[in-house]
């Protein structure tokens, strides 16, 4: 059982914070740090080993992925740096209702990477907030039996005790109008109390996704000032503490909901949290690197929250890494600009983590400099339907209310949408005809923030079904191969 938790600056030069946990009289020093998440939905991918050099050139030490992808974890084989694999919410129900599936998923997801000079993975999430209550319960009788089976897997293949499992949950499993009365949805306190337990009696944190600029997307009447850390005019009074921004209200809500089921010291890691920088309104570059910065100084400050005085988080994983255009926009446009670098590696704005500012990815090789423009002397009437059929292939979401592209003109924005289309087809000449409508141009039609791209030649992913399709898929070769597995075993 944590009995107590307490945090000290290391050095600044690197940013890290050192907790010292205590679970049942033994000492754990666990160093803490900035990580970040690195998703991989999209039309323009690094290379992984590109991608790897980018975190060791910036001193990332931490990364968290949404599942376990072979060539993100052969790339960070050898490098030192801590990993977070997951097992994505459409395999827990094979995980949960077979040992076999677990046994296998563990040897080829886990295992394989665990050798002298491998991959250094410390942690697999059981699902990605499979509480999400708009998921309306579909995932959440899966987790537990997953988690069961997932640990006497892990057992098996002698790793109980050098990985942990954790479950990343949204910050709607918990709620309340004051941090002091927090408490899990009334529909996930037992399954919330089993999972506590278990995390607790394997020294296992409690991980959380935290995300002030959704509060402040979806409530007009939310003050854009306690989204940030700047200080705030509409702070909030709850009994003798006072929040002055929405991070650390939400944050002890938390802290409120873990203590009401006896487990208030709890060690706390932020799964994602960050600031998209374009694709609606107050999604930008400032509003991105003022809301990061100051995330990241109130976390080293080694300040904590009025629930939680001088202990941060563990560990705070940044979303995300690089932007992902091909991600779904169901929740807003904004969800393809969360990176704090572009999709080419490069630093979208200054940002210390710790340790000096960002510095780029080196070598990123680009197709060709030209770009698919629409042909000025040409008749645009009938552009309408290519123009969805290019933006339907490619992220045009620049374009729409608030996004970085929104003033550039209707002209403008065609051309946005034919150089988008152009460039996710690696420019293949024919992708610029738009029966005869578009043309290829030499000379870069950037207008001012608005960024019109060239595309990376360093890897082809061709993505010809569904997002769906491909979870569906994944779930029925998993069954097969537990089918498999067990007729091998027979």
């Amino acid at each position: 059982m944590c009995k107590d938790i307490i945090l000290t600056t290391t050095s600044a030069a690197v940013g890290l914070l050192l907790m010292v946990v205590v679970f049942g009289g033994s000492v754990h020093f666990v160093e803490s740090a900035i990580g970040v998440n690195w998703g991989t939905v999209s039309n323009h991918r690094l290379s992984p080993s590109t991608v790897v050099d980018l975190l060791k050139v910036n001193k990332i030490q931490k990364v968290k992925l949404f599942d376990a992808d072979q060539d993100c974890l052969r790339a960070l084989m050898g490098s030192g740096i801590e990993v977070m694999v997951g097992v994505s919410n459409d395999l827990l129900a094979a995980v949960s209702s077979s040992t076999a599936a677990s046994d296998l998923w563990v040897s080829q997801n886990v295992t394989r990477y665990m050798v002298r000079g491998g991959a250094n993975i410390k942690y697999i999430a059981v699902g990605n907030e499979p509480f999400l209550s708009s998921y309306g319960g579909q995932f959440q009788s899966y987790v537990m039996p997953a988690i069961t089976n997932l640990q006497q897997s892990l057992a098996k293949a002698n790793l109980a005790g050098r990985i942990k499992l954790v479950v990343p949950c949204n910050a709607d499993a918990y709620e309340a109008s004051l941090p002091s009365q927090g408490a899990f949805r009334p529909e996930l306190t037992q399954i919330m109390t089993d999972l506590v337990t278990f995390l607790n009696s394997n020294g296992s944190p409690f991980i959380v996704n935290i995300y002030p600029f959704l509060s402040l997307y979806g409530n007009s009447d939310f003050p854009q000032d306690y989204a940030f850390f700047e200080g705030t005019t509409h702070s909030v009074t709850d009994g003798p503490n006072v929040y002055y921004n929405a991070f650390d209200g939400n944050y002890d809500t938390l802290v409120s909901a873990l203590n009401k089921l006896g487990f208030g010291q709890m060690p706390i890691v932020i799964g994602e949290v960050g600031w998209p920088t374009d694709g609606a309104v107050n999604a930008n570059v400032n509003a991105a690197r003022l809301f990061n910065q100051g995330l990241i100084n109130h976390v080293l400050s080694n300040k904590g929250t009025p629930l939680r005085p001088g202990q941060p988080p563990m560990d705070i994983y940044l979303f995300g890494l690089l932007d992902e255009e091909a991600k779904s926009v169901l929740p807003g446009s904004f969800e393809r600009h969360w990176g704090i670098f572009s999709f080419d590696g490069q630093a979208k704005y200054p940002l210390n983590l710790g340790n000096g500012l960002l510095r780029n990815a080196e070598n990123v090789q680009y197709l060709p400099s030209r770009w698919c423009v629409a042909d000025p002397f040409k008749d645009l009437s009938g552009v309408e339907e290519h123009v969805k059929l290019a933006c339907a292939a490619a992220d045009c979401t620049n374009l729409n209310y608030g996004g970085s592209c929104n003033g550039i003109g209707e002209r403008g924005n065609i051309s946005y949408a034919f150089n988008s289309y152009y460039q996710v087809q690696k420019q293949n000449s024919r992708s610029c005809e738009f029966d005869g409508l578009g043309m290829i141009t030499f000379q870069n039609p950037s207008m001012g923030q608005c960024k019109f791209l060239v595309g990376v030649t360093e890897r082809v992913v061709t993505k010809r079904i569904s997002q769906g399709s491909r979870l569906h898929c994944r779930s029925v070769i998993l069954w097969l191969l537990v089918f498999c597995w067990g007729v091998l075993n027979l």
